[in-house]
């Protein structure tokens, strides 16, 4: 997996000061995206070990509140696996830290067992996830006044009750 960029106290993507880590690779290349760039598996740099301890350790500080993961695509079945691993250790070492994840892809239509981007480790990562803003970017339904989204079709969910109720529960209307 590679990704574009790591963001250090970010505060524009999920409550409260983050890490934000922008990976690469994304099929969905909606019109009006703020990040065409990473549209592309191999932009930027190589996802390794170090990459992953730098991260972690960031999270080690009080003052951070967990973890954002947007792109690119982190739903993308290619970026899965890498992810859900980053975040079972999270999630081990640090269980106060949230996880917040951006998502093209629609949480009921895409991700759900038999449907396009569902994969052998779907179900576990998203159950460490605790908001997943889904949905794609559109360009003509964009607003501005949206908090942690850009359009009127995305979504923000509360994953946890989302997987406890067995349908998607809003986290933020």
């Amino acid at each position: 997996m590679h990704y574009g960029m790591i963001k250090e106290y970010d505060i524009a993507n999920g409550e409260g000061i983050r890490i934000t880590l922008f990976v690469s690779g994304c099929t969905n290349h909606c019109k009006g995206c703020f990040q065409p760039d990473t549209w592309d598996f191999s932009y930027g740099k190589e996802y390794t070990p170090e990459v992953e301890e730098h991260i972690l350790r960031w999270l080690d500080q009080p003052l951070t509140d967990g973890l954002t993961l947007l792109g690119g695509e982190p739903m993308e079945p290619e970026n899965q696996q890498v992810l859900a691993g980053l975040a079972r250790r999270l999630k081990k070492e640090h269980p106060d830290k949230t996880i917040w994840c951006f998502t093209g892809f629609v949480y009921d239509r895409d991700l759900l067992p038999g449907q396009r981007k569902h994969t052998g480790v779907t179900d576990e990562f998203l159950s460490l996830i605790d908001v997943l803003v889904d949905g794609p970017f559109i360009l003509e339904r964009r607003n501005l006044a949206l908090t942690f989204r850009g359009s009127e079709n995305q979504r923000v969910l509360d994953m946890k009750k989302t997987l406890a109720e067995g349908r998607p529960v809003l986290y933020l209307e």
